[in-house]
């Protein structure tokens, strides 16, 4: 395992489980870094959103991907890393319904997902790095030493984003956003490269009836258990 104070850990599941906001909190609680996967596909998209691209044409995704650059800056007021598009950072634009509705089939495509990959795997190769994402734990890092797969039920999820959405000043029925997570987790999970789904070894939490104190809890005992071996 190399030093066992520097382990990877792959948190995988379906939107709205609260993996983010957990694998967050657990990266401060045990002194690591956190990347932010899924911010990564969702800077993409915003992309191809602002520059009208046609995710069927596959030279302009192509072409479309010589010109992004995602990546990661920590900002020292907030004591967090933020996402930066091509020098813009998009935090928040990221995370509106615009975005949602299309991220799952920008992230299906097979050149999209090759270059995040690759990007992924250079920044948490060191380890000591906490990653959240559809494929983390059977994609990127198939050799991570902690594997959890989140889930949970739909209307929890469905309530989570609402709350999410409104403190960004989107307003949403809950029909519309359970019917919008539903759209993502069968994208997700039948796409053709690197689908959502569970690794044998990983261990599953539902998040349904937890807090998010609970989950982050959850998660750093089992890190106590991989690195006291």
């Amino acid at each position: 395992m190399g030093d066992k104070t520097k382990i990877i850990i792959a948190i995988d599941g379906y939107s709205g489980c609260g993996k983010s906001t957990t694998a967050k909190l657990v990266a401060d609680e045990i002194g690591y870094s956190y990347l932010d996967t899924g911010a990564m596909y969702r800077a993409v998209t915003l992309y191809f959103l602002d520059n009208h691209i046609n995710i069927t044409n596959d030279k302009m995704v192509d072409e479309a991907l010589t010109k992004i650059k995602v990546e990661f800056r920590f900002n020292e007021k907030f004591k967090r890393s933020e996402i930066y598009l091509n020098g813009l950072r998009v935090q928040k634009d990221i995370r509106t319904m615009r975005v949602s509705q299309f991220v799952s089939e920008v992230s299906a495509l097979a050149a999209v997902r090759k270059k995040m990959v690759e990007l992924q795997q250079k920044i948490g190769k060191a380890g000591a790095v906490v990653m959240d994402g559809r494929d983390i734990g059977t994609t990127v890092f198939p050799q991570a030493d902690l594997k959890i797969f989140m889930t949970a039920d739909v209307k929890a999820r469905a309530y989570r984003r609402q709350k999410e959405l409104a403190k960004e000043g989107e307003v949403l029925s809950i029909e519309e956003i359970i019917q919008n997570l539903e759209k993502r987790d069968y994208v997700d999970m039948n796409r053709t490269e690197s689908p959502l789904r569970q690794a044998e070894d990983a261990f599953v939490i539902d998040t349904t009836e937890l807090t998010i104190d609970n989950q982050v809890q959850a998660v750093v005992r089992l890190y106590e258990k991989v690195v006291n071996k």
